[in-house]
């Protein structure tokens, strides 16, 4: 299984935000948590409110925890809004489930991480992730 380096990290966050900025989306905070859940990189644009790092970080966060992308988080919790409730109780809270939290997998399709990416509609924060991690070389799995 690949690691994310910081390297990495640093690509998936440099490419997420040009992608934000080519799209011309409200100002981004991204996180790349390893596949541990240890946080690698988190930068938070100029004008990007004070709890989008706990946002970023919970969609990421969700992302690994369950093993799937936010997007199909959000549409378990529409399906099952007490067993997401729970197990966001379970994540102490960090559990945001929204696109927005997309997956990072090697070529092998193993998880190594996840990047989660807050500021603009969640489809487009997904949008900025996805293009984050295809230009470090893996693989984005958004749900």
């Amino acid at each position: 299984m690949t690691d994310i380096t910081l390297d990495a990290a640093r690509t998936i966050v440099a490419a997420a935000r040009a992608k934000g900025q080519e799209m011309g989306l409200k100002p981004l905070t991204v996180a790349v948590l390893d596949k541990a859940g240890n946080l690698k990189a988190l930068e938070r644009e100029d004008g990007s409110s004070n709890m989008r790092p706990d946002i970023a970080i919970g969609k990421a966060n969700g992302a690994l925890c369950m093993g799937l992308g936010s997007r199909a988080l959000f549409e378990r919790a529409k399906a099952e809004p007490f067993f997401i409730q729970a197990m966001n109780e379970l994540a102490g809270g960090s559990l945001v489930p929204v696109a927005g939290g997309v997956l990072i997998k090697d070529d092998q399709g193993l998880i190594v991480g996840a990047c989660g990416i807050t500021g603009d509609i969640s489809d487009n924060d997904e949008a900025a992730a996805i293009a984050g991690i295809e230009a470090a070389g893996f693989v984005a799995d958004g749900g």
